[in-house]
């Protein structure tokens, strides 16, 4: 009950599209339509799959420059293998909105800020954790730190100089370091003291006379203020009894009504949470399964309800040859699967679990849209050339594209202007100069006096 319990602040993961990874998102408002569906506006959060291969180059120069700060030898080496899955955990925040179906909320997740005293393992190690430490601007494709200012350096601490040594002189110009506040053998009497804070007092309203906003709102603020007071006034000439007499004949009229509605509507469409029952549907990219058997492409079922993958075709992340379910996964001609594991480790993470070469020199192989799946409009994945696996089916009609065909048909006005303007068209000579436009006005005049005549 309480997993299925999504709250305002609650890290959560959202599903645009059945073969894609899940979406990241933290919920900042839960609201009821008038339909009675509840939308989740959001803050977004992106993969490095997300965003463009230059600003990952600026990310990962970024990490390098901190790592070379840290003091931390006694650190561990991470693997080729934590330091691919540790690209997964990788989120970039953002300052951009959406509002998304809360229908759509496939689980929960944990996103924190990048924590340099912590190890790196830890991110590992904890289930569905993610942490970041940039903001990503899709508008202006730049990436900026997350960190506040802890003000240390020379723009907020003084440099204290070196202690001097006994009798050595001070070189530095004292007036130029001190600025003389106050003066104990200052010649000024205290009745001259006075008169000048008199002046200053005066100097000051006066300045605030000229301030022409603070002039016009204090006036209007003290006759609302009054005539608030004087509201008061009118209560005593009227007895308890005609008072709570008014209450309750205010409270029949229809000004009262549509008030109430109005904040009845407003407290039910602001929630502060929503069960979303777990999603149980099956995957349009799950293979299917005819008679209880795996179809003859993916082999026969092997002991302990576990599927072989026939055909060679072992999963494309962790190499297993059975698994209860298999996923196709990347462009259906390359016929690649994942396991179960490692479709879920797709889908919550957005990579594979082991480096292949389907997933080029970044973990990014979008998998292709199910059939009969309308393309969602939310921010997907960006798709390029290396994104695409290396494997191929053999076949060459695989990697042919069909061209679109098209047709030329021209009106009955234009057929009949071919044969009565031959002198304005001139064919063969306009055929010899392709470049060379042709005067459809001129031709439009003669065919139109030609018709007329």
């Amino acid at each position: 009950m309480a997993a299925n319990m999504y709250r305002v602040g609650d890290y959560v993961f959202f599903e645009n599209s059945s073969s894609n990874p899940y979406l990241i998102r933290r919920i900042e408002e839960l609201n009821k339509t008038a339909s009675g569906n509840v939308e989740a506006k959001v803050v977004c959060f992106y993969r490095r799959r997300d965003i463009s291969h230059s600003l990952i180059q600026l990310a990962d120069k970024h990490a390098k420059d901190l790592e070379e700060e840290r003091e931390s030898p006694s650190e561990p080496e991470l693997t080729e293998k934590q330091k691919h899955q540790l690209r997964h955990r990788e989120l970039f925040l953002s300052r951009q909105y959406e509002s998304l179906p809360a229908t759509h909320i496939r689980g929960k997740c944990s996103v924190a800020l990048l924590n340099e005293t912590e190890a790196v393992l830890s991110y590992l190690e904890k289930e569905d954790t993610f942490f970041y430490s940039l903001v990503y601007d899709p508008t202006q494709k730049t990436l900026l730190a997350d960190k506040g200012e802890i003000r240390v350096g020379p723009r907020f601490q003084a440099d204290v100089p070196d202690m001097l040594q006994e009798g050595e002189p001070d070189d530095r110009d004292q007036s130029k370091l001190e600025v003389k506040m106050w003066d104990p053998e200052c010649p000024l009497t205290n009745k001259q003291i006075d008169q000048f804070l008199v002046v200053a007092r005066a100097v000051g309203t006066f300045a605030r006379a000229l301030d022409c906003s603070s002039s016009v709102r204090q006036p209007s603020l003290h006759m609302s203020a009054a005539a608030a007071s004087r509201d008061i006034t009118l209560l005593p000439w009227k007895s308890l009894t005609s008072i709570i007499e008014y209450y309750y004949m205010w409270k029949t009229t229809d000004r009262y009504v549509q008030q109430k509605r109005l904040k009845a509507a407003e407290a039910e469409s602001k929630l502060k949470q929503v069960y979303i029952p777990t999603y149980n549907k099956p995957n349009p990219n799950q293979i299917s399964v005819s008679n209880g058997k795996m179809a003859t492409m993916n082999g026969a079922a092997g002991p302990g309800g576990y599927h072989a993958a026939g055909g060679g075709r072992a999963c494309e992340s962790c190499f297993a040859m059975q698994s209860p379910q298999w996923y196709s996964w990347g462009p259906p001609n390359m016929q690649c699967r994942l396991c179960v594991s490692c479709w879920m480790y797709w889908k919550k993470y957005g990579g594979l679990k082991m480096p292949s070469r389907a997933e080029g020199a970044e973990e990014k192989t979008p998998p292709s849209p199910a059939p009969n799946e309308p393309r969602s409009r939310t921010h997907g994945p960006r798709q390029s050339s290396h994104m695409v696996p290396v494997r191929n089916s053999g076949s060459p009609k695989s990697s042919m594209r069909t061209k679109q065909a098209f047709l030329l048909q021209a009106t009955r006005l234009t057929k009949l202007a071919r044969h009565m303007c031959r002198d304005v068209i001139r064919l063969r000579r306009a055929a010899r100069r392709p470049f060379v436009p042709i005067n459809c006005g001129a031709i439009k005049a003669e065919c139109k006096s030609s018709l007329n005549s």
